[in-house]
């Protein structure tokens, strides 16, 4: 069977080969993955039971400035965070409550301006390496500029001079720049920058062990051997991390309510509209556009597409298994490149309904000697 021409991929989809049984069995599943979008409907804002703090508790964004200007005065990182946890009865129990130190203490090294330079610097680079990354995916002018106004949509959050003090900014631009660096046979530049992601919030080990695992799994012996050290380096700083936060905390400090959600799918879908453009878009609208760009990663068949969708896969399951309604921001992790899985739709959905819908059989005539 000839193959269908593909429409803005520059090779065929995953699903251009699919036997039609299968074809059908994947139709099934994108029905379903759309169906349970609609599950952020019933996604509540967070009440204050859920923030475990009091009802004068500042923003978070306020919080972390906060801590930012006291260690730029030349207060100590832990006694500077500890006190401002306590005025705005945030928990300070168990130690993950506490930032990393990092962010913060460079950025009270620097002038506000400073920081805000390589926050956009930041934003660039990651901006430029995936524009390299899809025009070598995406083929003609059309896709390419579809594909960068999807990438613009998933940053609009990343180059808010506002929120230069908010962890997941920094981090989840880390996380998509060492995703995009990554190539087989090419992966010490992606793990050294996906360790700063981990000691800038510590939530992207989570994307340093897909990698990992990914890499063991394709028999990348040394890449998965580098992705491990990245992590035992994190789990060293964070002991050294739980250290310094028990020398300023004590039993009487307020505890976390924890981290056992389970509110859903639906909470996944919320954060990534609230992380991107599509909060713009009504709710039922924003809720399938999840979904499908979910399902346009799937259809890319490629080693960065792979890396990408198990990522957001990871990220998602952990949104709807363990965070709280206050806690969506997560989805800040994967933002910036979560929309781009958009412009592979035309080409999986094309390609996933030609096999699916596919009636030729192959006849076998036998022709007597």
């Amino acid at each position: 069977m000839t193959r269908p021409h593909p429409i803005w991929l520059a090779s065929p989809s995953r699903f251009a080969a699919l036997p039609r049984a299968q074809a059908r069995i994947v139709i099934g599943a994108l029905l379903a993955l759309l169906l349970a979008s609609f599950a952020v409907l019933g996604v509540n804002a967070p009440a204050e039971s859920d923030t475990g703090a009091g009802v004068d508790r500042p923003t978070d964004i306020a919080l972390y400035e906060g801590i930012v200007s006291a260690v730029r005065h030349g207060e100590d990182y832990y006694t500077a965070a500890a006190d401002a946890l306590r005025a705005g009865s945030y928990p300070l129990r168990p130690f993950l409550t506490f930032r990393m130190p990092g962010l913060a203490t460079v950025q009270g090294l620097l002038p506000e301006l400073v920081a805000l330079a390589l926050l956009y610097l930041l934003a660039t680079t990651t901006a430029l390496l995936w524009h390299r990354r899809l025009g070598e995916a995406l083929t003609g002018v059309p896709a390419r500029v579809a594909a960068l106004f999807l990438l613009a949509g998933g940053m609009l959050a990343f180059v808010q001079p506002g929120l230069v003090a908010f962890h997941e900014i920094w981090a989840g631009l880390l996380v998509a720049t060492s995703l995009a660096l990554r190539r087989p046979g090419r992966w010490i530049e992606a793990v050294a920058v996906a360790l700063i992601a981990m000691l800038v919030r510590e939530t992207a080990a989570l994307f340093v062990l897909v990698m990992g695992g990914l890499a063991l799994l394709e028999g990348h012996r040394r890449e998965a051997m580098g992705w491990a050290v990245a992590l035992g380096i994190f789990a060293l700083a964070l002991a050294a991390h739980a250290v310094a936060v028990h020398g300023v905390t004590g039993p009487l400090d307020a505890a976390s309510p924890g981290w056992s959600g389970m509110h859903g799918f639906g909470l996944f879908v919320r954060a990534m509209t609230l992380a991107t453009a599509l909060q713009l878009f009504p709710a039922i609208a924003a809720a399938l556009l999840v979904a499908l760009a979910l399902f346009g990663w799937a259809s890319w068949r490629d080693p960065l597409a792979l890396r990408a969708i198990t990522t957001f896969s990871a990220y998602a399951a952990a949104i709807s298994l363990f965070a709280r309604l206050d806690t969506f921001y997560w989805g800040l992790m994967i933002a910036p490149v979560f929309l781009v899985g958009l412009a592979f739709v035309p080409d999986g959905l094309r390609d996933l309904t030609a096999r699916a819908l596919d009636r030729r059989r192959v006849r076998v005539q036998r022709i007597e000697p």
